[in-house]
Protein backbone atom coordinates (compact mmCIF):
# COMPACT_ATOMS: atom_id res chain seq x y z
CA UNK A 1 0.00 0.00 0.00
CA UNK A 2 1.03 3.61 -0.44
CA UNK A 3 3.02 5.32 2.31
CA UNK A 4 1.05 7.34 4.87
CA UNK A 5 3.22 10.28 3.82
CA UNK A 6 1.77 10.29 0.30
CA UNK A 7 -1.69 9.66 -1.13
CA UNK A 8 -1.96 6.88 -3.73
CA UNK A 9 -1.34 7.78 -7.36
CA UNK A 10 -4.65 8.06 -9.24
CA UNK A 11 -4.61 6.76 -12.78
CA UNK A 12 -7.27 7.99 -15.21
CA UNK A 13 -7.69 5.68 -18.20
CA UNK A 14 -9.57 6.91 -21.28
CA UNK A 15 -10.93 4.84 -24.15
CA UNK A 16 -10.95 7.02 -27.31
CA UNK A 17 -13.06 4.43 -29.17
CA UNK A 18 -15.98 4.84 -26.72
CA UNK A 19 -18.72 7.07 -28.13
CA UNK A 20 -20.93 7.50 -25.08
CA UNK A 21 -23.87 5.68 -26.71
CA UNK A 22 -26.20 4.52 -23.94
CA UNK A 23 -28.49 1.50 -23.76
CA UNK A 24 -31.37 1.35 -21.25
CA UNK A 25 -30.99 -1.61 -18.91
CA UNK A 26 -32.41 -3.11 -15.76
CA UNK A 27 -29.75 -3.29 -13.05
CA UNK A 28 -30.23 -6.17 -10.63
CA UNK A 29 -28.41 -6.76 -7.36
CA UNK A 30 -26.69 -10.11 -6.96
CA UNK A 31 -25.42 -11.23 -3.55
CA UNK A 32 -22.88 -13.57 -5.17
CA UNK A 33 -20.93 -10.73 -6.80
CA UNK A 34 -18.16 -9.58 -4.43
CA UNK A 35 -17.87 -5.98 -3.27
CA UNK A 36 -15.03 -4.92 -1.00
CA UNK A 37 -13.45 -1.76 0.37
CA UNK A 38 -11.09 -1.55 -2.62
CA UNK A 39 -14.09 -1.06 -4.93
CA UNK A 40 -16.31 1.32 -2.97
CA UNK A 41 -18.02 4.22 -4.72
CA UNK A 42 -17.87 6.19 -1.47
CA UNK A 43 -14.06 5.85 -1.48
CA UNK A 44 -13.62 6.67 -5.16
CA UNK A 45 -10.33 8.55 -4.69
CA UNK A 46 -8.74 5.46 -3.13
CA UNK A 47 -10.53 2.77 -5.18
CA UNK A 48 -7.87 0.38 -6.45
CA UNK A 49 -10.10 -1.90 -8.53
CA UNK A 50 -13.36 -1.55 -10.38
CA UNK A 51 -16.44 -3.37 -9.11
CA UNK A 52 -17.72 -6.29 -11.18
CA UNK A 53 -20.78 -6.39 -13.40
CA UNK A 54 -22.23 -9.35 -15.27
CA UNK A 55 -24.13 -9.21 -18.55
CA UNK A 56 -24.74 -11.53 -21.48
CA UNK A 57 -22.85 -11.61 -24.76
CA UNK A 58 -25.78 -10.09 -26.68
CA UNK A 59 -25.68 -6.91 -24.58
CA UNK A 60 -21.87 -6.89 -24.70
CA UNK A 61 -22.04 -6.87 -28.50
CA UNK A 62 -24.66 -4.09 -28.47
CA UNK A 63 -22.39 -1.99 -26.24
CA UNK A 64 -19.36 -2.68 -28.48
CA UNK A 65 -17.27 -3.19 -25.39
CA UNK A 66 -13.87 -3.69 -26.97
CA UNK A 67 -10.99 -5.45 -25.24
CA UNK A 68 -11.04 -3.31 -22.09
CA UNK A 69 -14.51 -4.63 -21.15
CA UNK A 70 -15.36 -1.69 -18.91
CA UNK A 71 -18.81 -0.11 -18.78
CA UNK A 72 -20.31 2.90 -17.07
CA UNK A 73 -23.73 2.51 -15.48
CA UNK A 74 -25.70 5.72 -15.11
CA UNK A 75 -28.51 6.00 -12.57
CA UNK A 76 -30.93 8.80 -11.77
CA UNK A 77 -31.32 9.35 -8.05
CA UNK A 78 -33.71 12.17 -7.28
CA UNK A 79 -32.65 15.13 -9.42
CA UNK A 80 -29.06 13.88 -9.78
CA UNK A 81 -27.38 11.40 -12.11
CA UNK A 82 -24.76 9.05 -10.71
CA UNK A 83 -22.18 7.26 -12.84
CA UNK A 84 -20.28 4.16 -11.71
CA UNK A 85 -17.67 2.29 -13.80
CA UNK A 86 -17.59 -1.53 -13.77
CA UNK A 87 -15.41 -4.20 -15.25
CA UNK A 88 -17.48 -6.73 -17.18
CA UNK A 89 -17.79 -10.49 -16.85
CA UNK A 90 -19.74 -12.15 -19.68
CA UNK A 91 -22.40 -14.51 -18.32
CA UNK A 92 -25.05 -15.76 -20.72
CA UNK A 93 -27.23 -16.80 -17.79
CA UNK A 94 -28.00 -13.11 -17.26
CA UNK A 95 -31.32 -12.28 -18.99
CA UNK A 96 -31.41 -9.97 -21.99
CA UNK A 97 -31.41 -6.29 -21.11
CA UNK A 98 -30.13 -6.85 -17.57
CA UNK A 99 -26.85 -6.03 -15.84
CA UNK A 100 -26.09 -7.74 -12.55
CA UNK A 101 -23.94 -6.04 -9.91
CA UNK A 102 -23.30 -6.43 -6.20
CA UNK A 103 -26.47 -5.99 -4.15
CA UNK A 104 -24.51 -4.02 -1.56
CA UNK A 105 -23.13 -1.63 -4.16
CA UNK A 106 -26.53 -1.07 -5.77
CA UNK A 107 -28.12 -0.38 -2.38
CA UNK A 108 -25.33 2.07 -1.59
CA UNK A 109 -25.81 3.96 -4.86
CA UNK A 110 -29.60 3.98 -5.37
CA UNK A 111 -31.05 2.64 -2.11
CA UNK A 112 -32.57 -0.55 -3.58
CA UNK A 113 -31.53 -3.87 -5.11
CA UNK A 114 -33.15 -3.19 -8.51
CA UNK A 115 -33.03 -0.05 -10.62
CA UNK A 116 -33.50 1.28 -14.10
CA UNK A 117 -30.30 2.63 -15.60
CA UNK A 118 -28.27 3.23 -18.71
CA UNK A 119 -25.18 1.27 -19.73
CA UNK A 120 -22.45 2.46 -22.06
CA UNK A 121 -18.91 1.57 -23.01
CA UNK A 122 -16.86 3.54 -20.49
CA UNK A 123 -15.18 6.63 -21.90
CA UNK A 124 -12.89 6.93 -18.88
CA UNK A 125 -12.45 5.62 -15.36
CA UNK A 126 -10.13 6.09 -12.42
CA UNK A 127 -8.26 3.74 -10.10
CA UNK A 128 -5.66 4.28 -7.42
CA UNK A 129 -2.43 2.27 -7.73
CA UNK A 130 -0.16 1.19 -4.91
CA UNK A 131 3.42 2.30 -4.51
CA UNK A 132 4.84 -0.82 -6.19
CA UNK A 133 3.08 0.10 -9.44
CA UNK A 134 4.06 3.77 -9.10
CA UNK A 135 7.70 2.73 -8.71
CA UNK A 136 7.51 0.65 -11.91
CA UNK A 137 6.21 3.71 -13.76
CA UNK A 138 9.05 5.94 -12.53
CA UNK A 139 11.30 7.19 -15.34
CA UNK A 140 8.65 6.94 -18.04
CA UNK A 141 7.62 10.14 -19.81
CA UNK A 142 4.59 11.69 -21.47
CA UNK A 143 4.31 9.96 -24.85
CA UNK A 144 5.68 6.61 -23.63
CA UNK A 145 3.68 3.39 -23.74
CA UNK A 146 2.71 1.14 -20.83
CA UNK A 147 1.55 -2.48 -20.60
CA UNK A 148 -2.12 -2.43 -19.58
CA UNK A 149 -1.66 -5.47 -17.35
CA UNK A 150 -0.26 -3.09 -14.70
CA UNK A 151 -3.82 -1.80 -14.33
CA UNK A 152 -5.77 -5.02 -14.87
CA UNK A 153 -6.05 -4.56 -18.65
CA UNK A 154 -4.15 -7.56 -19.90
CA UNK A 155 -3.30 -7.47 -23.60
CA UNK A 156 -3.90 -3.73 -23.97
CA UNK A 157 -1.38 -1.01 -24.70
CA UNK A 158 -1.72 2.37 -23.00
CA UNK A 159 -0.10 5.70 -23.79
CA UNK A 160 0.88 8.28 -21.17
CA UNK A 161 -0.68 11.62 -22.16
CA UNK A 162 -0.22 13.74 -19.06
CA UNK A 163 -0.84 14.15 -15.37
CA UNK A 164 -0.80 16.61 -12.49
CA UNK A 165 0.54 16.90 -8.97
CA UNK A 166 -1.18 17.45 -5.64
CA UNK A 167 -1.20 21.23 -6.19
CA UNK A 168 -2.74 20.93 -9.67
CA UNK A 169 0.39 21.65 -11.71
CA UNK A 170 0.27 19.71 -15.00
CA UNK A 171 3.03 17.64 -16.55
CA UNK A 172 4.26 19.37 -19.69
CA UNK A 173 5.59 17.28 -22.63
CA UNK A 174 8.06 20.05 -23.58
CA UNK A 175 9.77 20.20 -20.18
CA UNK A 176 12.35 17.50 -19.34
CA UNK A 177 12.79 15.80 -15.98
CA UNK A 178 10.56 15.59 -12.92
CA UNK A 179 10.98 19.07 -11.46
CA UNK A 180 8.64 22.05 -11.27
CA UNK A 181 9.50 24.99 -13.51
CA UNK A 182 8.10 28.34 -14.55
CA UNK A 183 8.00 28.50 -18.35
CA UNK A 184 6.52 30.75 -21.01
CA UNK A 185 3.41 29.08 -22.45
CA UNK A 186 1.24 29.89 -25.46
CA UNK A 187 -1.30 27.09 -24.88
CA UNK A 188 -2.18 23.95 -22.91
CA UNK A 189 -1.25 22.11 -20.86
CA UNK A 190 -0.88 24.70 -18.14
CA UNK A 191 -2.36 27.71 -19.92
CA UNK A 192 -5.34 28.50 -22.11
CA UNK A 193 -4.92 31.89 -23.80
CA UNK A 194 -7.97 34.13 -24.08
CA UNK A 195 -6.63 35.88 -27.17
CA UNK A 196 -4.64 34.64 -30.16
CA UNK A 197 -0.90 34.99 -29.67
CA UNK A 198 -1.18 35.60 -25.93
CA UNK A 199 1.55 34.03 -23.75
CA UNK A 200 2.09 33.77 -20.00
CA UNK A 201 4.67 32.43 -17.59
CA UNK A 202 3.14 29.49 -15.76
CA UNK A 203 4.42 26.79 -13.40
CA UNK A 204 4.41 23.24 -14.74
CA UNK A 205 5.99 19.86 -13.98
CA UNK A 206 8.45 18.04 -16.18
CA UNK A 207 7.29 15.25 -18.47
CA UNK A 208 8.94 12.41 -16.50
CA UNK A 209 7.16 10.32 -13.86
CA UNK A 210 9.14 10.60 -10.59
CA UNK A 211 10.02 7.86 -8.14
CA UNK A 212 7.30 8.23 -5.48
CA UNK A 213 9.78 7.33 -2.72
CA UNK A 214 11.61 10.64 -3.12
CA UNK A 215 8.60 12.95 -3.43
CA UNK A 216 7.04 15.11 -0.75
CA UNK A 217 3.33 14.75 -0.10
CA UNK A 218 2.50 18.37 -0.94
CA UNK A 219 4.09 18.24 -4.40
CA UNK A 220 3.80 14.52 -5.24
CA UNK A 221 2.43 13.41 -8.60
CA UNK A 222 -1.25 12.83 -7.83
CA UNK A 223 -2.80 11.89 -11.18
CA UNK A 224 -1.55 10.20 -14.33
CA UNK A 225 -3.60 10.26 -17.54
CA UNK A 226 -3.48 7.32 -19.95
CA UNK A 227 -5.35 6.44 -23.12
CA UNK A 228 -5.99 3.02 -24.61
CA UNK A 229 -4.21 2.58 -27.94
CA UNK A 230 -6.78 0.97 -30.21
CA UNK A 231 -4.71 -0.51 -33.03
Amino acid sequence: MASKERPPLRVVISDPAAKGEAVKVKVVGNDEIPYGDTMRKTKEQDRSELPTSRLNSKLAAELKLGEAKVITLRFKTGDKKVKVPFRVEIDDKVPDGEVHVSSSLLSEVVGSTEAEGEAMRAMSWQIAVDENVAIRLAGLEVGDYVDGSLFGLKGLRLKIVGGSDATGLPMHPGVPGTGRWEVLLAGPPGYRPKRKGERRRKSVRGRMIPDPRVERRKTALAQLNLIIVNE
